[in-house]
Formats: structure tokens, C-alpha cells, sequence
């Protein structure tokens, strides 16, 4: 219970990710209950970024696993995810009264601009970075053509894609 307890507040006010989450770990787990130094806390945290997964959830299940077991792991990453689903459940029920507010309909379309730039400026830098020739380029307009005005299922397109990679790739090698 106490491992729960503990994780929950950390994933409660842990806002921003698990960057934002180590200095309340030192804090509770090194510095208030001295259940581990700084070194082991700095270890687990790197195996929770090394490891797939969320940084803040790994780091949970990490130190309840080495304080009791498995159950502690269990207990841990349950009150690190908490708080998260006990909002988006509360978000999920209130949106459906909320979206025919007009400041909510507004909030709505600004958040969709900004999510449309990010995917454009995103979508620039890899171009960037991705493009080596014009060939990279009509590839690449081809496929999304493909998808986007013809209908094509992407999971074909993106198997085509990469097999003409390869082909291109061992087409350059060999010429070079």
C-alpha cells in the first residue's frame, strides 16, 4: 500500500514526463525514506529509459520490484498509472457535455493548428534529413499520392517503399 500510495502522488503531480519526475523520486525515495542512494536511483532511472516503455512507469516498476518483489512492482506501476487513467476516464465522461461549448470548440480548432504545424515542421526536418536525391523525393510523393488520393492500403505501400529502397540502394552501390 505504501508503494502504491507513494507512486500515485509522484504520477499525480509528476506533470511533464519522466524528466520531470526524478527530482520528486530523489526526494521521496532517497532523501525521506533512504529506500536507495543516488547512485541506484540514477541506475534505475537509466534502465527505464533504456527499456521500451514510459521512463516514469519503468522507474516505478523497477524500485517496487526491489523493494518487495513482484507484488511490489505490481503495486507500483499501478499508482504510477492511476492518477493518468483516473483523469482521461474523468476527461472522457465531461467531453461529451463540454463540446458544444463555444470556448471549448475554440480551444479545440487552436489545438488542431498546432498539432498540423508540428506535423509540418516535423515532416520538413526529416525530408531534410531523409531526401538524398530527387529519386528519395518522387518516391516518396508516389507513395503518399498512393495513399492519400488513390486509397491504397499503407501497409502495401510502405512493404513497395522499402523494397524499392533496397533495390535503389544496391542499384548505387553497384554503379558506385
Amino acid at each position: 500500500m505504501v508503494l502504491y500510495s507513494l507512486f500515485f502522488k509522484i504520477g499525480l503531480f509528476s506533470i511533464g514526463g519522466g524528466y520531470v519526475m526524478l527530482p520528486m523520486l530523489r526526494l521521496e525515495l532517497v532523501e525521506k525514506r533512504k529506500w536507495v542512494n543516488d547512485r541506484e536511483l540514477l541506475d534505475y532511472y537509466a534502465i527505464g529509459q533504456a527499456t521500451p516503455g514510459i521512463i516514469a512507469v519503468n522507474t516505478a516498476t523497477f524500485v517496487g520490484y526491489t523493494r518487495r518483489g513482484i507484488p511490489g512492482a505490481v503495486a507500483a506501476t499501478a499508482g504510477m498509472v492511476s492518477p493518468s487513467l483516473i483523469i482521461i476516464l474523468a476527461i472522457a465522461v465531461f467531453i461529451p457535455m463540454m463540446e458544444s461549448l463555444p470556448l471549448f470548440q475554440k480551444a479545440f480548432k487552436g489545438i488542431r493548428v498546432a498539432v498540423a504545424v508540428l506535423l509540418v515542421s516535423t515532416l520538413v526536418s526529416l525530408t531534410k534529413k531523409g531526401w538524398k536525391t530527387w529519386v528519395d523525393g518522387l518516391l516518396t510523393l508516389a507513395g503518399f499520392s498512393a495513399v492519400v488520393f488513390f486509397g491504397a492500403s499503407p501497409f502495401p505501400v510502405i512493404l513497395a517503399a522499402g523494397f524499392l529502397g533496397l533495390l535503389l540502394r544496391r542499384h548505387r552501390s553497384v554503379v558506385q
